[in-house]
């Protein structure tokens, strides 16, 4: 099979450091490197509607925090 002369290819943008300090070099990342996506917070609702576990507490003061539920399959002894 022949080899297309237009054959697409990507690179990642230059790294600094190395294993976990790795990082995108910034003076190497342009304008074709950007994650801006306007839609994201739309696409987010969209994706994830709320529902009655994520609604906030009620009759709990501002600012007091109330402990999780532990999962159905977990005990606390």
């Amino acid at each position: 099979m022949a080899r297309s002369r237009n054959s697409p290819t990507a690179s990642p943008p230059p790294t600094l450091g190395e294993g976990c300090l790795a990082r995108y070099d910034p003076q190497a990342l342009g304008e074709e490197d950007g994650t801006e996506f306007p839609g994201a917070e739309q696409l987010w609702r969209q994706l994830n509607p709320p529902d009655a576990s994520s609604a906030p507490a009620e009759g709990v003061p501002p600012g007091r925090r109330i402990p999780a539920r532990p999962p159905a399959d977990k005990s606390n002894t």
